[in-house]
């Protein structure tokens, strides 16, 4: 059994709807025939190469990624740089690559909500909302107060492992309790968790001088997650949906592959 890629794509864009994409964005399909038939699926965070193996390995037909292979777009796919090289990989293996990132970001179940859920928020609404249900972020609460420290090994122990852990900005021993999130980069949003009441926010990427700048002013305190861990938890929900719309025509498999790019934390011997 297997179903055509343009009916994968249909559901997909049902889900995540493009027009919730930002105007800079790039979401959709990025190879492959609409008539493909899948019956394979592997679903990922990165459209990198360890992700490409993991398909050829698995015998997929259909990549479905969060982040997009070319954000500002391209002239040339000659396979002389390594997303050239993918591109030819794919197509010669047979493998379409389709992804929805910013539009899944602010979907109803997408990425803000399953990171929010996750690290155990409830009563969750977007952080800067487009509709009651869609919008980047999302805020919320925890069941009961804890102190940044306890919640943020909880946050640790929720997250998928990597090497990089997670870091955090403030006083460990304050009572948190309302918390923001934004999967992936984040600073932008700082000002959004302040105004909306977050006693912490979480998101990645944060950069110094935004994030030192932000702690001087006050709360929300800060958890710095990687990028790739932010953003997995929605990986095994997109797997979830397309097993269960497509149950005995797809094989669907969560891709566990850290695409972070860092390998290794060292620390000081002091430190732990």
């Amino acid at each position: 059994m297997s179903v055509e890629l343009n009916e994968i794509i249909r559901l997909l864009q049902e889900i995540y709807p493009p027009e919730l994409a930002e105007e800079w964005d790039r979401v959709g399909l990025i190879t492959g025939h609409l008539d493909s038939k899948i019956d394979k699926v592997l679903v990922a965070v990165d459209p990198v190469a360890t992700v490409v193996d993991q398909a050829i390995a698995l015998g997929a037909q259909l990549i479905v990624t969060h982040h997009p292979l070319y954000l500002r777009g391209t002239s040339f796919v000659a396979a002389t740089n390594p997303k050239g090289v993918l591109v030819h990989r794919l197509i010669e293996n047979g493998i379409a690559l389709f992804n929805a990132h910013t539009n899944a970001d602010s979907a109803n179940g997408g990425v803000a909500d399953c990171l929010a859920r996750a690290v155990g928020l409830t009563k969750t609404r977007p952080l800067l909302p487009v509709s009651e249900n869609t919008g980047s972020g999302r805020i919320g609460k925890l069941p009961q107060a804890m102190t940044l420290g306890d919640f943020a090994k909880q946050v640790s122990s929720r997250l998928p492992k990597c090497p990089a852990g997670i870091l955090v900005g403030g006083d460990l021993d304050a009572s948190v309790e309302t918390v923001a999130v934004s999967g992936g980069s984040g600073d932008s949003f700082l000002s959004a968790a302040r105004e909306k009441g977050a006693d912490v926010y979480i998101c990645a990427d944060l950069r110094h001088h935004p994030a030192s700048e932000h702690l001087e002013a006050g709360k929300p305190y800060l958890i710095c997650a990687t990028h790739w861990a932010s953003e997995w938890p929605w990986v095994p929900q997109c797997s979830q949906i397309l097993k269960e719309s497509f149950p005995s025509q797809l094989e669907v498999i969560a891709s566990t592959i850290c695409t972070d790019p860092w390998t290794k934390r060292i620390l000081s011997e002091e430190q732990d």
